[in-house]
């Protein structure tokens, strides 16, 4: 069984910056790729970053320059820094991952969604 579990969200003036983080648990080999996603009231979900292990992390337009994905392989943890952050960018945000596990098999799955809010 694995699982995603988010922590890091929260309220934070215009300006300011946020680490979210995503950590996988279970029988974890290895990442293969992983993802943040976030989704607005009233709108659809959209993609903020995805990375491929071994390769370059791709990033919305709206927020290149201000938000970077990362890993960590020792504590198979996804992390997304965001910083100069705006009004807009107000979503619950959610991780994915895809993990190779000990048993030979492969898991994708999402994490369970944090808030974010970008207020004054």
């Amino acid at each position: 069984q694995v699982q995603l579990v988010q922590s890091g969200g929260g309220l934070v003036q215009p300006g300011g910056s946020l680490r979210l983080s995503c950590v996988a648990s279970g029988s974890i080999v290895s990442f293969n790729d992983m993802g943040w996603y976030r989704q607005a009231p009233g709108r659809e979900r959209e993609l903020v970053a995805t990375a491929t292990i071994g390769g370059v992390p791709n990033y919305s337009d709206s927020v290149k320059g201000r938000f970077t994905i990362s890993l960590d392989n020792a504590k198979n943890t996804v992390y997304l820094q965001m910083t100069s952050l705006k009004p807009e960018d107000t979503a619950v945000y959610s991780c994915t991952a895809e993990v190779n596990l000990k048993d030979g098999s492969t898991w994708w799955g999402w994490g369970q969604g944090t808030q974010v809010t970008v207020s004054s």
